[in-house]
């Protein structure tokens, strides 16, 4: 029952991961989120969330460090339990061309996107495999199938966050456990909120549905693949993107 199981959202404290987290918990999850170490709002944050009726707990971590994740996943399993569910939801991006693309400009977006995956599965995956039950979710992107321009880095990393589901689900399919991916398309969210609207109505006119999609989309697809009826789906990327990137 979705009311036992305990999910793990990192990035949980905005965006995508944000709305992620309002929505298991509306389904009955006991839900965890992460933030960075450096978010300064994250007591604002969580009032903000309890005043709508979502009580989480938050717990710092460096999602690019290997150990910093150890001691994270370890705290949570003392004060909370056991983690059912992963949802590796944390990014960032550091958009240019690859021309004017520095060392550090690469080496934080895949230290944020694609190692934190590792370091944060590293973790969970040994308890799921002793109660033969398990769902390890990523938040992959459009671009991470079809690139864009300016996010060699970005689209690397998205990417990779597919090759390792695609094989993991493979180890680990017979011990009960699903490994998927959602990769959204252009969702609405502050950031492109902050971009004049004719560029939201120029994207819209490239979406086959004529919207941008919203963070409950993203959150309804994460749902759906955390439960007992998706039990039957692993080693998938589910494309939640308008028809953009068919």
């Amino acid at each position: 029952m979705p009311s036992s199981r305990i999910a793990l959202v990192t990035g949980g404290a905005g965006g995508l991961g944000y709305t992620i987290c309002t929505k298991l918990d509306e389904k009955g999850y006991r839900v965890v989120l992460t933030h960075s170490p450096g978010n300064t709002t994250i007591k604002e944050t969580l009032a903000e969330l309890k005043s709508k009726g979502h009580d989480f707990t938050a717990y710092p971590v460096d999602v690019g460090d290997y150990d910093s994740c150890e001691r994270c996943v370890a705290q949570v399993r003392k004060d909370i339990g056991p983690i059912d569910i992963l949802i590796n939801n944390a990014g960032i991006t550091r958009d240019m061309t690859f021309r004017k693309m520095g060392k550090a400009d690469w080496d934080a977006v895949i230290r944020t996107n694609l190692d934190s995956m590792f370091n944060m599965t590293k973790q969970v995956i040994e308890g799921m495999l002793e109660r033969s039950w398990g769902r390890i979710i990523n938040v992959s992107s459009v671009n991470g199938s079809k690139g864009a321009f300016g996010q060699t880095n970005y689209a690397a990393a998205k990417a990779g966050l597919i090759g390792f589901a695609k094989a993991l689900a493979r180890e680990v399919a017979s011990r009960g456990i699903t490994v998927n991916v959602i990769a959204p398309g252009m969702i609405d969210t502050d950031m492109t909120r902050a971009i004049n609207e004719k560029a939201h109505v120029d994207w819209a006119a490239l979406i086959p549905l004529g919207r941008l999609g919203t963070g409950d989309d993203i959150a309804a697809a994460a749902c759906y693949l955390a439960s007992d009826e998706a039990a039957y789906i692993t080693g998938h990327v589910l494309a939640v993107n308008g028809g953009m990137n068919m």
